[in-house]
């Protein structure tokens, strides 16, 4: 029997169609069960970690920071649809309902740890790490719901936009508790400070005076893919420019889409871009799937069972706590707890960081990993937990008779597509 010798590129390929397949298998029938399409993207990521010995399974953080460009690309089309008039009514919620939820369930989550013995430095950065929820898997499930305008919607997104805020002091928050933390001075610090405000600066400037002007110029041309190869060009300039301040991909692409919120070119960007961003989402949530690692999990399964559900009744428990005080509504504040009770992708990057820095053990870095991604995939099981919590009540009706309807003309389709 002859011996198929394949290629470094063909094998490539075979992997990418086993993910591919199995994601084809797992998404529908999770869809049709009413379990979502998150938690069956998560689900074909955890088979093929589990089942597969491919070569991203091997070294899944590859394949995660790849992935992670959906992330990115969502957060511009979110940008995209969010003008800064708009952006601006939220400060309220930006800086004070979300940083009041960062540094709060940070310090409450940092509690167990310390209790278990752990230094304090250990449990500071444990809680920071789990403080940080999923934007992708929340905005994305707002989004299938149609609920990112509801008022849950619009609190959720508000701590979600402060958190990508968050990620560079809680960088340099690692660095300076590191054993070596004494290395890293004050002015050394604000220097990161001000090169991240300086990038912010840069990005708003280019966008506001060149980007417009560029769009024009390509329109004229007539060539309609040169668009989309200068939008994802954009996505990947600003994601760039974020990451080399020290600040996260995500934040550069929301900037970027928030400065061509007002562009007589937004709709076309957005048409342009959203397949290329459905795909890789799709592909970061089975990167998470990956990641989890079987054996991390199998050693420590006492410790990730309880910390798991420890984690989501605390975080929710604080978000809720937070927005009451903030004057929400009980329904709202409800609604806005269950959907942010998972760590997120941030923690990823705030532990390898942490074991970078010597912070953390290798071997803890993987049961905050697994206890990360299992709180990802329970997520959407948690926010079945709504109705329970809220009374059900009949929405109020208005009765109308279109009496004082005096046109003649009937409008089918109006807004976005009309």
């Amino acid at each position: 029997m002859p011996v198929i010798d394949l290629s470094p590129l063909e094998i490539q390929f075979l992997e990418a169609l086993a993910l591919i397949l199995i994601a084809c298998l797992t998404v529908p029938v999770f869809k049709r069960i009413g379990l979502g399409a998150i938690l069956g993207y998560l689900a074909a990521g955890v088979i093929v970690g589990a089942t597969l010995s491919l070569g991203f399974t091997k070294n899944p953080d590859k394949l995660l920071h790849f992935a992670e460009f959906g992330v990115v690309l969502f957060l511009f089309v979110i940008g995209l649809e969010m003008k800064p008039a708009k952006l601006w009514e939220m400060r309220g919620d930006i800086f004070g309902v979300g940083l009041a939820q960062v540094v709060l369930c940070g310090g409450v989550l940092a509690v167990p740890p310390l209790a278990l013995g752990m230094a304090w430095q250990v449990s500071v950065v444990i809680g920071f790490g789990l403080a940080l929820s999923s934007t992708a898997l929340v905005m994305l499930a707002l989004d299938e719901r149609g609920e990112r305008g509801s008022g849950y919607g619009r609190k959720a997104f508000a701590i979600l936009l402060f958190q990508d805020l968050a990620i560079v002091p809680l960088l340099l928050m690692v660095a300076l508790l590191a054993p070596s933390g004494g290395d890293l001075g004050l002015a050394e610090s604000l220097t990161n400070v001000g090169i991240a405000v300086a990038a912010i600066a840069a990005l708003i400037l280019t966008g506001h005076y060149l980007l417009n002007p560029v769009f024009r110029f390509l329109a004229n041309s007539g060539v309609p893919e040169i668009m989309t190869a200068f939008a994802l060009g954009i996505v990947i300039f600003a994601a760039l420019l974020m990451d080399m301040a020290g600040m996260s991909y995500a934040m550069g692409a929301f900037i970027a889409g928030v400065m061509l919120a007002d562009s007589s070119f937004r709709h076309e960007l957005e048409a342009n871009v959203a397949p290329f961003r459905g795909l890789f989402l799709g592909l970061f949530f089975m990167a998470v799937g990956v990641s989890l690692s079987i054996d991390a999990v199998v050693a420590n399964w006492g410790t990730i069972l309880i910390a798991v559900p420890v984690v989501i009744i605390l975080k929710a428990a604080v978000i809720y706590g937070i927005l009451r005080g903030f004057g929400t509504a009980h329904e709202v504040a409800v609604r806005a707890a269950l959907a942010l009770p998972q760590a997120g992708e941030f923690g990823f990057v705030l532990f390898a960081s942490a074991v970078s820095a010597g912070i953390l053990g290798a071997e803890t870095s993987s049961i905050l990993v697994a206890v990360i991604t299992l709180t990802m995939v329970a997520s959407p099981l948690v926010e079945r937990l709504v109705p329970l919590l809220i009374a059900d009540k009949a929405g109020d009706e208005i009765e109308e008779d279109f009496s004082d309807a005096g046109g003649r003309a009937l409008v089918i389709g109006f807004g976005r597509f009309g």
